[in-house]
């Protein structure tokens, strides 16, 4: 059997770092079995529903590699949908409500306020036909899936056995008022038709999950293989939720992080193994196993982005940046020893203009005030360029002789003259491609 997995975001904002821990997990299991990765725009809302973030989506992903087998739009199977609904009125599973929100309201108060759960009591199911007219020449209906009131039962690929009491879950709506189809029937008919063996998300889908595989038994489907993911936290363990509009994949990408990054980062997290930086996508896919992750709340700290960000600059060969260095300007014959020299000192690609215009335009000397007179006699030593391999040798020794400078009280002064940082490349292998005289 193929293994079919899908992701199914909404396009009706950008995704962020949540959104990506379902779409790799989904994306990782099809990869490592040859299988089937759908991307599946849930599109039903007509008015939140925006082509640019379908758009953004799909950019997103492709910034990642997380490439798709074929794209599905809900907004284009509204015909499935209704034929589903058919079904289960045919089969005595599906029922017309007329509640309005605040009758629904009152009435889970009520219950709340005598102790028992807010479950809908399935008052639509003793009208009369002549009562649901009245009621449909007042307002619009809508339509909820009866439940079996027994116990819905799988095993979870993260979560272990679950059991959860249909009894104490109200019967789900699935088709509003207004007529817009419901993600909880589309999301079933669609995995149902487009045999979808392996469903991945968030924990906060797990009494959903329960109520679709009734639906999808309804439906004569074949109930999927589950898997609840915990979900994501600060590093604190506050609430995530209010920040992921900040922690968008865009967002990220703006500030320099890395795909491989980012994707290293979310395979491991919240697992029983540590976090490595991988060195492809097959690398990752190989050795996945949604069975090493706990349900216990994941800890996401964005700071843990750029030290692997950083990592995987450092190991990129010339061929991997090449075009963005010919793009600063970079001389050819230089630029593979640009890069050899620069390479280890970047956190993020955004460094690597920052170390060409060192190079190119020379920096702002620091200075500290006692050694101004020590850099003015230096500086009158070196020579104009081109330098070479031995030019910092010379140059500081021939300062050490005249000045009886040594060591740190040498070496640091000169380095932040001329690179205007107190960090960086060997001065010996960077001092030959400065274009210019530092001074």
């Amino acid at each position: 059997m193929t293994t079919v997995t899908r992701f199914a975001p909404s396009p009706t904002g950008y995704l962020h770092v949540g959104n990506l821990r379902t779409a790799l997990f989904n994306f990782l299991i099809a990869r490592k079995s040859g299988g089937t990765f759908i991307l599946r725009l849930d599109d039903t809302d007509p008015e939140r529903s925006k082509q640019e973030y379908a758009d953004a989506i799909k950019e997103d992903l492709e910034w990642l590699g997380l490439t798709w087998d074929r794209v599905e739009r809900q907004s284009d199977r509204l015909d499935r949908y209704a034929a589903a609904a058919d079904s289960l009125r045919d089969a005595g599973r599906f029922y017309e409500c007329f509640e309005t929100p605040t009758e629904l309201d009152l009435k889970r108060k009520k219950q709340l306020n005598m102790g028992k759960p807010p479950v809908y009591d399935r008052a639509a199911l003793n009208l009369s036909e002549a009562e649901k007219d009245t009621l449909r020449s007042e307002r619009s209906g809508h339509w909820r899936f009866l439940l079996n009131q027994e116990r819905i039962e799988w095993t979870d690929g993260i979560l272990g056995d679950v059991s959860i009491d249909a009894a104490s879950v109200s019967d789900p709506v699935l088709i509003r008022g207004d007529g817009q189809v419901l993600y909880t029937l589309a999301s079933v008919v669609d995995d149902t038709e487009m045999g979808v063996t392996h469903v991945v998300r968030g924990s906060d889908h797990v009494t959903n999950t329960a109520t679709q595989i009734q639906i999808i038994q309804a439906l004569g489907g074949t109930v999927p293989a589950f898997a609840h993911h915990s979900l994501l936290t600060g590093p604190q363990g506050e609430a995530l939720s209010k920040r992921l509009g900040t922690l968008s994949l865009r967002d990220l990408r703006a500030r320099g992080v890395e795909p491989l990054a980012l994707l290293s980062l979310m395979a491991r997290l919240g697992s029983s193994q540590p976090v490595e930086l991988a060195g492809s996508i097959d690398e990752l896919a190989d050795g996945f196993d949604i069975a090493n992750f706990g349900a216990a709340p994941t800890k996401f700290d964005e700071n843990d982005l750029f030290p692997l960000t950083a990592r995987h600059l450092h190991g990129l060969p010339l061929a991997a940046v090449q075009d963005e260095i010919a793009a600063l300007g970079v001389p050819g014959d230089i630029a593979g020893p640009f890069w050899d020299v620069v390479r280890e000192n970047i956190g993020t690609r955004a460094d690597i203009a920052d170390w060409w215009t060192l190079c190119r335009d020379g920096a702002t000397p620091v200075i500290e005030d006692e050694d101004r007179a020590f850099i003015e006699e230096a500086l009158a030593m070196l020579p104009d360029p081109p330098y070479g391999p031995d030019s910092w040798g010379t140059w500081t020794a021939a300062v050490k002789e005249k000045t009886g400078r040594k060591g740190k009280a040498l070496f640091m002064p000169l380095r932040k003259a001329v690179t205007g940082r107190a960090k960086g490349p060997e001065m010996g292998d960077l001092l030959p491609l400065l274009q210019k005289k530092p001074g």
